[in-house]
């Protein structure tokens, strides 16, 4: 049976409200009230115990909804896009820190932990790092003198980069993403090393290059990860395992693996992510998710829907509600190797996931990755990560108790009873008996409630989350 957990208390009465959003079953659901972010138990609280809740930003989410969503639910953040190369040293010898420093500092004021994504990669950065001194492109230099030159500047610039921005930030950064996206299964060479400009000039020194400057600048106490994607499946997987130990016996100083986590329901497996994390923890390295968001789509992500209510009405944030289900019940179950679990976003009005819909699909597309809706309400996937199910309703209805929203015990006592007898059921595997009597613990409720002997706040968010416990269930 799930862990449960205690609600937090607003007005005095514990908020558990489910916002059901829409019904993917015969079911016919009462009328539910959307519940924002802000009246909800903080996702980190949840998992203090076991890592840091992180979500990637932007510098104007740091205010407003946002950013009040920030400091309530997450203890770690991460810049989207502001810390990338092209934005950072956009012209050699130009560093805007600008964008960053709003970031860092609301990092510090609200004492979370902060990663710095990322310090290299082959994308966003700006091209003026591979001309020569003619500004000519370094890769289609023949000449071998010429070749090994431009190698050495190259580095030399690359050094420089990332001497200046540890510096800069050695003191409040957690975690470093030094080099990001450094495998490519579909590569020419044998061992799937992504063939950018980076290792087309270097070769894989400018990735050895990044780590012993970054150590060099950030201090022996310093995390430093190497950061991919699609790190959960074959080939990829065992091409990066083999790049890293290849890297940490050559004295390479990297501390861990981001996994990105840019998933869908039904990829990659459970089985698979688990066995990735124990393969590089197994290298004595930690592992962080990094960017996770779980898209609505398969790959291509064709047909999108065309906006969010087409979503609702689908059913299909419950696909989403359980595989999140079973994403966080893993990383529970792997805590001891996991230090970090981010989002690559806050909430469903903004995710590069609809830019990615909208390309594969003339223009008109939405996703809708995350546990928070675009209006900042509660998603089936919040209540699922939180570990919430029938004894969280026992316990909701002990909090109530206490605040005096029964006329009497017998009132409390009669509908947790109701309750227990649908987690008999639960325990037993049969799933439709357990809806039989979330149906009759919902006319119970009703049955108190015109008697007008429970009040009306806790009625209704008895109602709204049994509701919901009897939908995800059919």
């Amino acid at each position: 049976m799930k862990e449960t957990f205690r609600k937090s208390t607003i007005g005095g009465l514990s908020l558990v409200l489910l916002s059901t959003a829409g019904t993917h079953a015969a079911y016919a659901a009462p009328d539910t009230k959307s519940i924002s972010a802000l009246e909800v138990p903080a996702m980190k609280d949840r998992y203090e115990d076991s890592f840091p809740i992180g979500a990637a930003v932007e510098p104007y989410q740091l205010e407003g909804t946002h950013g009040e969503i920030l400091k309530r639910h997450y203890n770690s953040i991460v810049a989207e896009n502001v810390m990338k190369p092209v934005n950072i040293q956009p012209e050699e010898g130009e560093f805007n820190f600008e964008e960053a420093d709003k970031i860092v500092a609301f990092a510090e004021e609200h004492d979370m932990d902060l990663r710095f994504h990322t310090l290299i990669w082959h994308s966003q950065v700006p091209n003026w790092f591979f001309l020569d001194k003619e500004g000519n492109e370094m890769i289609d230099e023949t000449d071998p003198a010429k070749r090994a030159d431009n190698k050495e500047l190259l580095l030399n610039r690359l050094e420089t980069h990332i001497k200046t921005i540890v510096e800069r930030y050695a003191d409040e950064v957690d975690a470093w993403d030094v080099v990001n996206e450094t495998i490519d299964p579909n590569a020419s060479n044998d061992r799937g090393l992504r063939e950018s400009k980076w290792y087309q000039i270097t070769g894989t020194d400018y990735i050895k290059t990044a780590f012993e400057t970054t150590r060099k600048y950030a201090g022996e106490d310093a995390k430093l990860f190497i950061n991919d994607f699609n790190t959960e499946v074959e080939p990829k997987r065992t091409h990066l395992y083999n790049l890293v130990k290849d890297l940490l016996e050559q004295g390479v100083p990297i501390d861990g693996v981001g996994h990105q986590a840019h998933i869908q329901l039904d990829w990659p497996t459970i089985e698979e992510t688990k066995e990735s994390i124990n393969m590089f923890a197994g290298l004595g390295l930690e592992n962080q998710i990094t960017e996770l968001d779980v898209s609505l789509y398969g790959w291509p992500p064709t047909p999108a829907f065309a906006n969010y209510e087409e979503i609702v009405e689908s059913g299909r944030l419950y696909d989403q509600a359980e595989r999140y289900d079973q994403l966080f019940e893993l990383y529970r179950e792997l805590d001891d190797k996991i230090t970090n679990v981010t989002f690559w976003g806050i909430a469903d009005d903004h995710t590069w996931l609809d830019d990615r819909a909208e390309d594969y699909n003339d223009g008109v597309g939405k996703d809708a990755p995350f546990v928070f809706d675009p209006d900042f309400n509660v998603k089936p996937a919040y209540w699922e990560m939180m570990g919430y199910d029938i004894d969280g309703m026992k316990g909701l209805i002990d909090d109530f108790e206490k605040d005096g929203a029964f006329a009497n015990h017998g009132v409390a006592q009669s509908m947790k009873a109701k309750l227990g007898t649908a987690a008999h059921f639960e325990e037993k595997g049969e799933p439709e008996k357990v809806i039989k009597h979330m149906e009759k613990f919902i006319e119970k409720l009703d049955h108190w409630k015109n008697k007008g002997f429970i009040t009306e706040e806790a009625y209704d968010m008895l109602n709204n989350n049994a509701a919901y416990l009897i939908t995800k269930r059919e």
